[in-house]
């Protein structure tokens, strides 16, 4: 692996350094699992590291997570065998093996831990509780679960199927927006670190409040920045309030944009079949272009996400 920082650029990471080759003694020890499941099958959420023999596999995870803390803070496992997989077993041994890196944590107020990426036709509106991952639209660059008091340290995507058009994955270094939002909008930084109202996209009991109050930036005890980024969910946030955005904020956030549209400072990455994108999640913007989709359903773009966690519970409201 390259030396690269959290802090990079388009020109300064090259894909050596995200890209973590799945060995053959790891795929083995996977095809292993995958036929003790056939012979004795057990729910997905039952799978546990602890009762397998997984070397490779955790040597493999340990050098994504020295890439998702270390290096460039993502990393592409490339790739599971798709083609001896059935999906549901590829899910499966998607599960275990990102249950090396971290816990598995629920996604929604219900307890939902697989989350499926994909185009239902459902249409945004604030307050609804749609969330943008169910639509084809173009995402933003963001931080999952901004939203909440407690958003994964871990964002993984496992691609089985990708668009027949766009639906490219992009992603940015939280280190590099802020350090661009420094030199360019030095007075803007404080309304960036006080709070913002974010749409909590209706992922709420019953009389609690639809929005969420939390800075974009915050400095943890060891200097990193981390962030939430989600300027779509703030818009909506002041519009389910009935507030304006005052001028300080508006030009926050416009300021945030100009950045993300900035193409030099983040990279596109193509999912194939079987590959999994890992994301350190408040320390990476990520992204996807507009797509559109093959007429066959099961042709259709699909990613299974997994949110990781290894602080607090494994709830929702964790």
């Amino acid at each position: 692996m390259a030396a690269v920082a959290g802090n990079w650029t388009r020109d300064t990471i090259a894909p050596a350094d995200w890209t973590v080759p799945l060995p053959d003694a790891a795929v083995a020890e996977l095809l292993a699992v995958r036929d003790e499941i056939r012979r004795a099958p057990v729910p997905t959420f039952l799978l546990d590291p602890k009762d397998f023999t997984l070397d490779a596999c955790r040597a493999t995870m340990e050098d994504v997570r020295r890439r998702t803390q270390q290096g460039p803070m993502f990393a592409v496992l490339d790739r599971l065998p798709m083609a001896v997989l059935t999906r549901d077993e590829a899910i499966q041994l998607y599960w275990l093996i990102s249950s090396l890196l971290a816990r598995p944590v629920a996604q929604k107020l219900t307890g939902q831990m697989l989350f499926d990426v994909m185009d239902t036709g459902a249409k945004l509106e604030p307050g609804s509780g749609i969330r943008p991952t169910v639509t084809n639209v173009d995402l933003r660059f963001h931080n999952d679960n901004s939203y909440n008091q407690t958003p994964p340290e871990y964002v993984c995507l496992l691609c089985l199927h990708p668009a027949k058009q766009g639906g490219v994955s992009q992603v940015m270094s939280v280190a590099t927006i802020h350090a661009a939002l420094e030199t360019q909008y030095p007075e803007l930084m404080p309304r960036l670190y006080r709070p913002f109202w974010y749409d909590r996209h209706a992922e709420h009991h019953p009389g609690e409040p639809t929005t969420f109050a939390a800075p974009m930036f915050e400095r943890a005890a060891d200097g990193t920045i981390r962030a939430r980024l989600a300027l779509g969910e703030i818009h909506a946030g002041y519009a389910l309030r009935g507030e304006r955005l005052d001028n300080e904020t508006a030009a926050a956030l416009a300021a945030v944009q100009s950045v993300f549209d900035r193409p030099e400072l983040h990279l596109e990455l193509d999912f194939v079949p079987g590959q999994i994108q890992y994301v350190n999640n408040r320390a990476t913007g990520h992204a996807r272009t507009e797509f559109v989709d093959h007429a066959e359903p099961e042709r259709k773009r699909h990613l299974v996400r997994l949110w990781l966690r290894d602080a607090g519970k494994r709830g929702y409201c964790g």
